[in-house]
């Protein structure tokens, strides 16, 4: 499964040859390093280890410089592992958004928008109290959390305030729409998880990887419809 490291850059919107107006995201997916590769035989599976965003060495943990010394790799500030790469590479390799064509669809993982505190009306979707009919102070609230008697306790799991944000999401089959190898950027059709600056992973779709075709445009179905006219 081919991947690479990247950093979301922001959005913006182009256009096609028909003047359809399209919102991307820009994403700088390169260069990225190879550090290490892993077989079946030294480790127990196959994946390749990428670094991304150059870094001073002076910055790094002694450990960590140690491992990319080893690989006679450079420091770098973030280091993903991508198993079963199908791209034949080698420690001191780099690799870019050329791996990645316009049109082919992608996984893009990163880590939402931290948002603080929240209640259960932005955190979960509540309805809240009504506004009128006598309801005082119940509109954003949720509402009663508990029993009588018996049980006498919170039910596990109860959704209420809390920190909303701030974990990692994969949003699936988003497309590609633009490669621009020579600024090492991909433009990415609609939303990423992230902030402006925040690492992210562009790896190949898992449920439309390369080579994958729309129900209709597949061969098979098209010799199916013309039978059937």
């Amino acid at each position: 499964m081919l991947g690479l490291i990247g950093k979301k850059l922001g959005q913006t919107r182009i256009y096609d040859a028909k003047g359809v107006m399209t919102s991307v995201t820009i994403v700088l997916a390169g260069p990225n390093r190879v550090l290490q590769c892993k077989t079946q035989q030294s480790d127990g599976y196959n994946a390749v280890q990428l670094g991304f965003d150059d870094q001073k060495e002076q910055r790094l943990t002694k450990p960590l410089l140690g491992h990319i010394k080893k690989q006679n790799g450079v420091a770098v500030k973030k280091i993903m592992e991508f198993r079963d790469f199908t791209k034949d590479v080698k420690p001191g390799d780099v690799v870019g958004v050329g791996l990645f064509a316009p049109g082919d669809y992608i996984d893009a993982i990163g880590v939402t928008k931290g948002r603080g505190f929240e209640g259960v009306v932005a955190r979960h979707g509540f309805r809240g109290g009504d506004s009128t009919h006598g309801a005082k102070g119940w509109h954003r609230r949720g509402g009663a959390i508990g029993q009588r008697l018996f049980p006498g306790t919170v039910m596990r799991g109860m959704r209420m305030p809390g920190h909303l944000g701030q974990v990692r999401r994969t949003t699936q089959n988003l497309q590609v729409l633009q490669v621009r190898e020579e600024e090492n950027i991909i433009l990415i059709r609609g939303a990423i998880p992230g902030s402006e600056g925040d690492y992210v992973v562009i790896r190949e779709s898992k449920k439309r990887p390369k080579g994958w075709k729309p129900h209709a445009d597949r061969p098979e179905n098209k010799k199916a419809e013309t039978k059937k006219k």
